[in-house]
């Protein structure tokens, strides 16, 4: 009996409105998932549905566990997830491609999702004991940015450069909000902007071809230009109101590529409009001031930490992502939080949700902080 007393009261500090927004994107992601096949469930929107729920599953559980429980194996997570890379780049499954999946028979598992919260939990378990003094020291920032590097290699060299750019930029702003000082950011920066000439050379063909379509898609319409000038397209045919469910003509008639994964914000549009599409930025901007508040109420360190670089997670998949379909960014192949078809980044990215309400229904735990 206390035992379900205890599991109801834990179950009653998850806050409605993440819930809520939560819901709302991953509805209209099944939604427009639905209508990307033609108005039919099967193939994206009823896997999507099953995916989802196992996921959110799990995040229950996850969330019902002592936090306590999660800061302690934070290396050890990490560690499995860059075994899974490792794996990847030797045994892994080739597809589009890229060598990115493990073949588990029932689906593919692709470990640099699960590598993007791992990460987050093993940077914010290391700075969690750091006082003033230790972070002012240049010292302390060696083992931080080898977590960050280890990864994102492994990540490159299957490639996908999206997701290498993601665990860069995630883990770059825990450090930040770590207590780094700002001088030594803008000589990392510097130190960055000077490395571009490598990572260009590095880069892979079709890498750098997205790159320079980027800067100009007319350069080629039918072939590298061909996704980001279908999607620019789509987007503005849409006008204001859109041109109504089922009835998007670029994504019904085949012209945009990817509709149920990578360019679903495209399809979105098309049929709702400025409008729709606007609403569902303002559900993700509700979600992230909706983490933000949860966050700031925890006491725990380490509990901040991890909430601030889930919360930046969402923002750079986000961003990126629509970012890309208008146009403003090279396609990197980056899907949309919670509504772009796909099993590993639903999963993944409830996992990590789950880690997040852990921090929050335990966020009077201090265990030893150094935050005050």
């Amino acid at each position: 009996m206390n035992n379900a007393s205890s599991f109801l009261e834990k179950i009653k500090k998850i806050d409605p409105y993440l819930l809520f927004s939560l819901l709302s994107i991953t509805g209209i992601g099944l939604i427009s998932l639905y209508s990307a096949a033609g108005g039919h469930f099967s193939p994206w929107a009823s896997k999507q549905a099953i995916r989802f729920l196992l996921g959110f599953t799990l995040m229950i559980i996850i969330a019902l566990i002592d936090v306590r429980l999660w800061r302690t194996y934070s290396y050890a997570l990490y560690g499995a997830s860059i075994f899974l890379l490792i794996f990847v780049e030797l045994k892994g499954h080739i597809g589009m491609g890229a060598q990115r999946w493990i073949d588990l028979k029932l689906f593919h598992l692709q470990p640099s999702e699960l590598t993007k919260v791992t990460l987050i939990m093993a940077l914010a378990h290391y700075f969690h004991h750091k006082n003033h003094s230790a972070l002012s020291s240049l010292r302390t920032y060696i083992i931080p940015l080898c977590l960050i590097a280890l990864p994102s290699i492994l990540v490159m060299r299957q490639p996908d450069l999206g997701t290498m750019l993601i665990l860069v930029a995630t883990g770059s702003v825990v450090i930040f909000m770590a207590g780094i000082k700002m001088w030594k950011v803008l000589t990392a920066t510097g130190f960055a902007i000077s490395a571009l000439p490598l990572l260009w050379i590095n880069m892979h063909t079709y890498q750098k071809k997205r790159v320079l379509t980027f800067l100009n898609p007319e350069n080629d319409p039918l072939g590298t230009g061909y996704h980001i000038m279908q999607s620019k397209i789509s987007i503005g045919s849409g006008g204001l109101w859109g041109k109504g469910f089922l009835k998007g003509t670029q994504s019904q008639l085949q012209f945009l590529p990817e509709k149920q994964t990578d360019f679903i914000f495209a399809h979105f549009t098309e049929e709702f409009g400025f409008f729709g599409g606007s609403l569902l930025i303002l559900l993700y901007v509700f979600f992230s001031l909706t983490l933000l508040k949860m966050c700031l109420e925890c006491k725990s360190y380490y509990a901040r930490l991890y909430g601030i670089g889930f919360q930046a997670l969402i923002f750079f998949y986000v961003f990126i992502n629509i970012g890309m379909v208008m146009g403003m960014l090279p396609v990197v192949g980056v899907p949309l939080p919670f509504m772009s078809y796909g099993g590993t980044s639903m999963i993944s990215l409830l996992i990590g949700l789950g880690v997040f309400l852990s921090t929050y229904i335990h966020r009077n735990f201090r265990f030893g902080c150094t935050y005050s």
